[in-house]
């Protein structure tokens, strides 16, 4: 791990797309821990570097299926929680 996540949470829409074995959040947590941003673009995983050493805000951005879409996962700058959320849950 790159950084601390403190408390891991989810949001309804994820936790109900995990009920139903839509969602594997695990995987994608660890990949944001261990600094693979996911679908981001060169600017934004620049900004996620600096912010592991600065203690800024880090998002990640992982396309799952058409049906799904794209989950997010954003750390706080203080590390205190990272949450696990569908875009329009934003």
């Amino acid at each position: 791990m790159l950084f601390s996540l403190g408390q891991i949470v989810m949001t309804r829409g994820i936790a109900d797309l995990v009920a139903v074995g839509k969602v594997d959040v695990l995987p994608l947590v660890s990949r944001h821990a261990t600094g693979d941003w996911g679908e981001l673009d060169a600017q934004d995983k620049q900004l996620n570097d600096d912010a592991v050493t600065s203690g800024g805000r880090i998002f990640s951005c992982y396309c799952q299926s058409l049906e799904v879409g794209k989950v997010w996962i954003i750390t706080e700058w203080d590390r205190s929680y990272t949450t696990v959320l569908l875009p329009d849950e934003y």
